[in-house]
């Protein structure tokens, strides 16, 4: 499954954009420097009922934003993302190359 396919369905799962996700993990202090990946995952859990796996993709994107390792595009393994950049504001409006 591509990081986008992850982030594709977590947003289905909760109804938010992985930007409006990220919105609101910035209101609550949760992209402050020393806050744990623990820490996100729990909230994810409890308010959204995200699984480990979207919810670490939600990590990524609340810690490190839309960039990921250009190792894995075009890569054939997992994760296998077209582009080095992730598609955050809804599958509705997603170009193509996402």
């Amino acid at each position: 499954m591509s990081f986008q396919a992850y982030l594709d369905a977590v947003e289905r799962k909760t109804g938010l954009t992985p930007r409006q996700l990220g919105d609101i993990a910035h209101e609550r202090g949760l992209d402050a420097p020393g806050v744990k990946a623990t820490e996100i995952i729990e909230w994810l859990k409890s308010d959204y009922d995200l699984g480990r796996g979207h919810a670490m993709a939600m990590v990524h994107v609340i810690t490190k934003g839309d960039r990921i390792n250009p190792a894995h595009v075009g890569s054939g393994g997992a994760p296998a993302d077209p582009s080095d950049r992730l598609w955050l504001d809804g599958v509705a409006t997603k170009p193509d190359g996402f």
